[in-house]
């Protein structure tokens, strides 16, 4: 972009970097309305991320809870 006077040149453009990676799910039909009754139609990926991040805490708990004391399966 050429520089004019007057033209403003900021070092960033547009929203800043989310640090995410777009990922592809599948969900049938149901799925996503169940989701979508729940948390509404403009917040599923917020939702999804939240049940991951739930979801990678207990079964990293339950790792370490195995690896602790094998017996308490």
């Amino acid at each position: 972009m050429a520089d004019f006077e007057g033209t403003v040149n900021p070092a960033r453009r547009g929203r800043p970097a989310l640090h995410v990676k777009e990922t592809k799910v599948r969900l049938t039909d149901q799925q996503r309305a169940r989701i979508e009754a729940i948390v509404g139609p403009n917040r599923m990926s917020v939702f999804i991320r939240e049940a991951i991040d739930a979801e990678l805490q207990r079964r990293e708990r339950l790792a370490k809870t195995k690896t602790a004391d094998p017996s308490a399966l």
